[in-house]
Formats: C-alpha cells, structure tokens, sequence
C-alpha cells in the first residue's frame, strides 16, 4: 500500500499549512500532491519531508519564485496539470479553476483518479470509473481539511484539521 497526502488551497499561510504537515506526518504519507493556490514559498518549504507535486492555481501570481523554491526542495513542478501513475493508477490533479478541463479529465475515462482544489470544499465522488477528489482547503474554508489516498485500492479519507 502507497499514501499519498492530497493538499489544495494553502494561500500563503504556514501555520494552517504546518497543522496540516504534522497530520501527514502522523499518517505516514510517502509522498504530497498539492493542488495549487499555493500563494508563498514558505508554503513549499513546509513539504520537505516529502517528494510532493504541486501545480499552479488561480492565485499563483508568483509562479517563477514558486518554481525555484519546489526545485530546490527537490519537489516536482507540474505547471497547470499533472499527471503521476503510482502503484498501477493513473491519477491526473489540477487546480480546478478551469472547470471545462476539469470536467475533460473527468469524463475522459482516461484517470482513475482526478484530484482538484479551487471550491474549498472537500468532496469524493465517482463518476463512471473515476474518482474525484478535492481535499479542501487549508484557508478560508468553513473547516480546514486535507485528503489521505491509499493505493492501488483508491481508498480515500478526508480529515478536518
């Protein structure tokens, strides 16, 4: 079994973002998807412990910044959209805003899963064979969450902080 931490919606803000970090933590997670709005490079730096995937959202201004802070922490910038096959799965993430994409990558049939933020509001759901996921959001949300995923059995749990 794989578990993946599944993180949207940061905007900037460490402490939220570091409560977070410690529940990975405590669930032993191997490696983060972040699913944009990431907002600060102070943000990136609190995934050290992981390789984690991040991908630009709607209030990334700061993208060049971002991009060299995920560089050298050894993390993976993923642009707009990316794409990662764990454990036998094919998972696509994206920030959410581009809702005519998300809905492609959804009804494609091409993803088991596709992981989005954007909302602010967690929800898992199944269209067809693919489940969709949004963690939440670390900000301004009506409570803070983020996701657990364990592959390959695409078992999904999403924790309030």
């Amino acid at each position: 079994m794989l578990r993946i931490g599944v993180v949207s919606d940061t905007h900037g803000q460490v402490d939220f973002t570091r409560a977070a970090v410690a529940m990975l933590e405590s669930c032993g997670v191997k490696q983060v998807i972040h699913c944009g709005d990431i907002d600060s490079v102070e943000v990136v730096s609190q995934f050290a412990a992981w390789p984690t995937h991040f991908v630009f959202g709607n209030c990334d201004d700061n993208r060049e910044e971002l991009r060299q802070a995920m560089v050298a922490g050894n993390h993976i910038c993923h642009g707009r959209q990316g794409e990662l096959r764990l454990e036998g799965r094919r998972i696509a993430f994206l920030h959410g805003d581009d809702t005519r994409l998300l809905g492609d990558l959804v009804s494609g049939g091409e993803y088991d899963l596709v992981c989005h933020g954007h909302t602010h509001v967690a929800r898992h759901v199944v269209h067809g064979q693919t489940h969709v996921l949004n963690p939440g959001a670390l900000y301004r949300a009506a409570f803070h969450s983020l996701a657990l995923l364990d592959l390959p059995a695409l078992e999904v749990t999403l924790i309030k902080l």
